[in-house]
């Protein structure tokens, strides 16, 4: 799946100029991250990519739409945070429509091919509206699942434990707890019960809220923060190849983004000493550096 070329930066759009060097002598995996209108995590989703050895392109969803950048020249795409035209008729409802309605056969192209799709936070609830998770019927583009408002009724930004399920989910191998932080109003996943139920039998919840412990929250705030059913945090289609989640893990780059680092830091080996700590990653990157190995093995 990544033998496709470096891109020349003479034809480069949106931030593509910027030049990678090469990842370990192996064609870099192309990731276009989706911008425009409201998103506001494109830099942070393009710096994690890079961690994780990717070729990330910053796209705006006007040059897929008019075909100035192809979707099919990419191995993962990525639906950002943020707040997608202000979220005015429901979080992620334009995008979805905008995608549904120009880029519909392009998206089940890209999926059928094989490729990688991750929605974070405001791509997660953009992909639900979309239809493209659950994804219980491929290529039938069906809603079944919501997010809607949290039921704290404010806004929460805060982070998390999560433990991580076992899944088809390439994203999320070799985990099993992350915390990550959270920043969203409208996270709540609700679902018909015979469409809960289908999620937990095709084994496509993927993290879920928790305790301290790793034990399930039961819904207990702030453990879960939005009042998600079943703790839902995140699920995958039935192939694991698309994956959303509320909680944002390119915000968790740096090990010093988490609130605790510096707690953190004395069961490191070498504590104390800055070079300890200084240039490991955060967990979040865990989660592309996946994505990366899956393309570069397709």
């Amino acid at each position: 799946m990544a033998e496709a070329k470096q891109r020349d930066p003479a034809l480069a759009v949106g931030d593509a100029a910027q030049t990678v060097a090469p990842h370990r002598g192996r064609p870099l995996v192309r990731a276009l991250v989706l911008t425009g209108y409201g998103l506001n995590c494109d830099y942070e989703t393009d710096h994690v990519f890079r961690l994780a050895g990717a070729d990330p392109c910053r796209v705006h969803i006007n040059e897929l739409i008019e075909r100035r950048v192809r979707l099919e020249d990419f191995h993962v795409l990525a639906l950002i945070g943020g707040f997608a035209w202000a979220d005015d008729h429901g979080a992620g409802v334009i995008l979805a429509t905008k995608l549904r309605h120009h880029l519909g056969d392009a998206l089940l192209d890209f999926v059928r091919s094989g490729r990688l799709v991750i929605g974070i936070c405001n791509g997660f609830q953009a992909l639900v509206n979309l239809g493209l998770l659950p994804g219980f019927n491929p290529g039938a583009l069906r809603r079944e699942v919501a997010l809607t408002y949290n039921d704290c009724g404010n806004f929460r930004d805060q982070w998390v434990h999560l433990r991580v399920e076992e899944t088809p989910c390439v994203f999320t191998r070799g985990l099993t707890r992350i915390d990550l932080p959270v920043r969203h109003g409208e996270g709540k996943l609700v679902a018909a019960p015979k469409v809960l139920a289908r999620l937990e039998e095709n084994r496509q919840v993927v993290l879920r809220y928790a305790l301290p412990d790793g034990l399930p929250a039961r819904g207990a705030f702030p453990w879960n923060p939005n009042g998600s059913l079943l703790d839902i945090a995140g699920i995958c289609d039935p192939t694991g190849r698309i994956f959303g989640l509320m909680p944002h893990p390119e915000a968790y780059s740096h090990f010093t983004n988490h609130p605790d680092w510096t707690r953190r830091k004395w069961a490191l080996p070498g504590a104390g000493a800055p070079s300890a700590v200084s240039s490991e990653h955060g967990e979040g990157v865990a989660i592309f550096r996946n994505a990366v190995r899956e393309a570069e093995r397709r």
